[in-house]
């Protein structure tokens, strides 16, 4: 890649700068542009459609800015905004701004042209706008108000001087604002191409310099009007479709009819070179050519560590060519990538630190970084007891850490203690307790496994040495007890149990209990009947003795 192509790279910025609504008229001079918008927008959305472009709302400090803008507005109705506004505080009479400031937050001015009108209440509007009908005085407006255009202005450096025509000859410039001109232009900005007329010739203002068509082929195809490629000696180089030839007198229109065109039979994919005495199939700015000599495939540019040399850029290979875009946690502001604040949008549950191209969360006092959330916190004590984390409107809603217990005091205070999870038997052979965890190792001659399981080293290819495992950061993933309101010794699934157990035992004895009452009844009765059936048929007990 050549200097020029290198230079090129920073031209593709300034190409096409103007995205979004196209300006309705525009004027250049020195190494500032100025552009009028007639779309219905409030004072911030037309500050921020003009920095969109890469400007600003314009000033107008100057009798010659004055006469700009009048040139702007002198075929327009309606209130245009203008970039002055009163940002704090109430108007200064004596101030020559009237305490007002231009949008880039400077004070300074050679000229003024305030309505006589002027209101310097505090209660006034805070924004100000032109219009023809009040020979262009400042005018106050309130902010949100939808006034009907607004006008932006532009800075550059490399300018270009209008081409010199010849008799006969004229010349057409497109900006890369999103206007044109004509005659009347006598400055362009880099990035603007002229086509001069009748020839079509054509060229491309780039470091005060205007070069003719084809130029890099990365840029407006090059300046070609069908398409542009890199020839065997990686100029760039206008073609035309198959049975046309290029314009000799500006090498970038096509029309000119080839008879017996030898192109035609070798139906290249994109473009036909000649080369020497022969004629062989050629690519696409972005591509190259196959091993079939007709197709075409996507070239990587990115590969070659050039391109997007700008700090804190990247590199992104598209079909056919390439783009220039910051890197993750940057923005593009103007022609620069800038550490973009990921703090302004809250990720964090607790403190955001913005860091350049990322950020980083930090938690209260008593919280740490959540390991499966970095952007959560969780409790934390790190001791063997620590004050409850409790709920400001309900002392009794307390908290404690994963691995500790919280135990209600003398005095109504609530405290979390430290869980001893080796009583519960979680490790296989040795178990280390720390605070809200646990660790456990394994005995000479096994390796630990699945951060609880031992298993004898031969079993593992180990060389049969005692291992002990380092403790880790977090709790290990075995289960353990979470936390509770009281001390207790019992899982969450054991006291399920105790207590279905326990309501069977009752309703059982309930029962038994009830059947042996009801079957004494039974028997009770059953007597009682025997013996007054014996009263009613006279019967006594005759006792056998004579």
């Amino acid at each position: 890649m050549n200097n020029v192509t290198v230079l090129f790279v920073v031209l593709i910025f300034l190409v096409g700068r103007a995205g979004g609504i196209k300006p309705n008229r525009g004027y250049c001079y020195g190494t500032q542009c100025f552009t009028v918008f007639r779309e219905p927008l409030n004072f911030s959305a037309a500050q921020k459609q003009c920095k969109g472009q890469h400007g600003q709302l314009m000033t107008v400090r100057s009798t010659v800015s004055h006469d700009v803008l009048s040139i702007l507005l002198e075929n327009f109705a309606g209130e245009f905004w203008i970039g002055l506004h009163l940002p704090t505080g109430c108007p200064d009479p004596a101030d020559k701004l009237r305490g007002f400031k231009w949008v880039n937050a400077d004070s300074e001015s050679d000229f003024t042209n305030w309505s006589p009108n002027f209101d310097s209440s505090c209660s006034s509007h805070r924004c100000v706008s032109v219009s023809q009908k009040d020979e262009y005085k400042w005018t106050q407006e309130p902010c949100e108000e939808r006034v009907s255009g607004f006008l932006c202005e532009y800075k550059f450096d490399d300018a270009c001087k209008s081409l010199p025509v010849a008799p006969g000859e004229f010349v057409n410039y497109t900006t890369p604002i999103g206007f044109f001109g004509g005659e009347d232009m006598l400055s362009l900005p880099p990035g603007s191409t002229a086509v001069r007329m009748p020839s079509e010739t054509k060229f491309i203002c780039f470091s005060e310099q205007w070069l003719q068509a084809p130029w890099d082929c990365a840029v407006n195809k090059g300046g070609c009007e069908y398409k542009c490629a890199d020839d065997y000696s990686d100029t760039p180089s206008c073609y035309c479709p198959p049975g046309q030839t290029i314009n000799p007198t500006n090498n970038v229109t096509c029309g000119v009819e080839a008879a017996d065109d030898p192109c035609l039979t070798l139906h290249c994919e994109h473009a036909c070179h000649r080369y020497k005495n022969s004629y062989a199939c050629t690519c696409d700015h972005g591509f190259q050519l196959a091993e079939d000599g007709r197709s075409c495939v996507d070239f990587n540019d990115c590969t070659d560590q050039r391109q997007c040399p700008g700090e804190n850029f990247r590199c992104v290979n598209t079909v056919g060519g390439f783009q220039c875009v910051c890197k993750d946690g940057y923005r593009m502001s103007g022609d620069l990538c800038v550490d973009e604040d990921e703090c302004e949008s809250a990720p964090c549950e607790h403190e955001c630190k913005n860091t350049p191209g990322s950020y980083q969360c930090t938690c209260y006092d008593g919280f740490k970084p959540d390991p499966e959330s970095p952007d959560r916190c969780i409790l934390y004590c790190g001791f063997e007891e620590c004050p409850a984390e409790c709920d400001p409107n309900n002392k009794f809603e307390c908290y404690c850490p994963k691995g500790y217990v919280s135990e209600e005091r003398d005095g109504g205070d609530t405290f979390c203690l430290d869980i001893d999870e080796c009583d519960f038997g979680y490790c296989e052979q040795t178990c280390r307790n720390t605070f809200g965890s646990y660790v456990c190792s394994c005995f000479p001659g096994f390796t630990l496994v699945s951060e609880y399981k031992c298993v004898k080293s031969e079993d593992t290819g180990d060389s049969g040495q005692s291992t002990t495992p380092k403790t880790p950061s977090a709790s290990p993933t075995v289960p353990h007890p979470g936390p509770t309101r009281q001390p207790s010794g019992v899982t969450t699934g054991g006291l399920v149990g105790i207590i279905v157990c326990t309501v069977f035992f009752v309703v059982l004895v309930v029962f038994l209990i009830h059947y042996l009452l009801l079957r004494k009844g039974k028997m009770e009765s059953s007597d009682a009947l025997k013996a007054a059936e014996s009263e009613a048929h006279g019967l006594q007990q005759v006792n056998g003795d004579g």
